[in-house]
């Protein structure tokens, strides 16, 4: 019950436990077209160019970034957590010239902010994490398209800990570039990173094209400014993904497995109704720590559904106290980085993990373990606040139950292939 990884839903692990297949089977090619379908409803997009980067959710960011910064180019990256901060040593790496604006750990930035930096800076990219798990809060990305759009810049958003849990449309938002991960809402293990890209996006990485010399044919394009990178080279990897079939690197079979099923689980329950789950476990879990009395972290306004940050209490050893959680109860929360560890506890409701038993358990097990240290909790209070949250989320959905009904999948032939041949 920490911010992530997650415990994998029992049927991503099911579809990961089939046989190896070549990647040039017929099969495996289908399984690919299959996942971009998938996850351009799970994304909301109707990008092409969405598919899967073969690593953990940092590959998909550094697959992003190596690919649409050249040496010189300008970023802007605003951090309000640590991920702002791999965003801008990402960039640094790749060769931009980098420039942030910062605002304290557990506050946003308001889009007025962030336009003044673009009109100051200039870049060619703004790079921005969505929701950032060391703070638990989430970026209004509402106006910041229409602003990157009059500016003409590109607008690249780390949905990791976000997609699936919180409202997210990447067409509607206007970004060019969105980068995720499966170990959290997605309700998958680490290790794949789902992707997509704009045509303006892909027409600037396409157009640094370098096909490397050991698969590449007469005509194939070589640049003289190639992508810093072989294996996160996007302009092959979308060949790779795309009808050339392009011979890059040999498919994480497994982890396409996994990948596929976590899309597949999403776009049956519903992408809204997936969120709304997201939503009211989170409001459960935030009521239930506030009904014990602790004090919530950061700017609730725009806290993320799926992960609460709490005040480790006076007098508790917040180690200790997560330690007793794992070995007492087999329950794990999260510390936390930089200026907050040490200060406050992470607790995520998220994919799999987003279930009423879950967050009562955890509620449960936390007032015991505080309770023993010697804090002042309201003794039943993280449960019964909890239970009041879920007690009017049943009666609003028995006065609307259209709300609640489960939405049919817009592309279902794309969820119908079983996980084995």
């Amino acid at each position: 019950m920490g911010p992530g990884p997650i415990n994998a839903d029992p049927r991503v692990l099911r579809a990961m436990s089939a046989q190896l297949v070549g990647q040039y089977d017929p099969w495996m090619t289908q399984a690919m077209d299959e996942t971009q379908v998938l996850y351009r409803q799970v994304f909301q997009t109707s990008n092409e160019q969405t598919m899967l980067v073969d690593g953990t959710s940092r590959a998909g960011i550094e697959a992003a970034l190596v690919s649409l910064i050249e040496p010189g180019d300008r970023v802007l990256v605003p951090i309000f957590g640590r991920f702002g901060h791999l965003l801008r040593e990402i960039s640094e790496r790749a060769g931009a010239e980098v420039h942030v604006i910062e605002v304290p750990w557990g506050q946003v930035f308001t889009p007025a902010a962030i336009e003044a930096a673009i009109t100051e800076v200039r870049p060619k990219l703004l790079a921005v994490v969505h929701g950032d798990t060391s703070t638990t809060v989430a970026q209004p990305l509402d106006e910041l398209g229409a602003i990157c759009q009059k500016h003409g810049v590109l607008f690249y958003t780390d949905v990791t800990a976000s997609l699936a849990g919180n409202t997210f449309r990447t067409d509607e938002l206007g970004l060019d570039a969105v980068t995720a991960g499966l170990q959290k809402c997605l309700g998958g293990p680490s290790g794949s990173a789902p992707v997509t890209f704009s045509p303006r996006a892909v027409e600037v990485i396409t157009a640094r094209k370098s096909i490397e010399a050991g698969i590449r044919t007469d005509g194939d394009a070589v640049s003289a400014h190639p992508i810093r990178s072989n294996y996160f080279d996007l302009a092959m990897i979308f060949d790779y993904w795309g009808p050339q079939r392009l011979n890059h690197h040999t498919e994480a079979t497994t982890m396409l497995y996994g990948a596929r099923e976590c899309a597949r689980l999403i776009v049956e329950e519903g992408i809204d109704e997936t969120v709304a789950r997201h939503e009211v476990n989170g409001r459960a879990m935030l009521s239930g720590l506030r009904g014990l009395g602790l004090e919530i972290f950061g700017d609730t306004a725009h806290k993320m559904n799926n992960v609460t940050a709490v005040v480790i209490p006076d007098g508790i050893d917040g180690d200790a106290a997560r330690g007793a959680m794992l070995n007492d109860f087999g329950i794990e929360i999260g510390t936390s980085f930089g200026p907050l560890h040490g200060k406050v506890w992470r607790i995520g409701t998220m994919g799999y993990n987003a279930r009423q038993d879950a967050v009562l358990t955890t509620l449960a097990a936390l007032e015991a373990v505080l309770r023993r240290g010697g804090a002042a909790v309201t003794a039943g209070g993280g449960v019964g606040a909890a239970y009041d949250v879920y007690d009017d989320a049943s009666r609003l959905a028995v006065a609307e139950p259209d709300a609640a009904a489960p939405a049919a999948a817009t592309e279902p032939d794309a969820t119908a292939t079983e996980a084995t041949r």
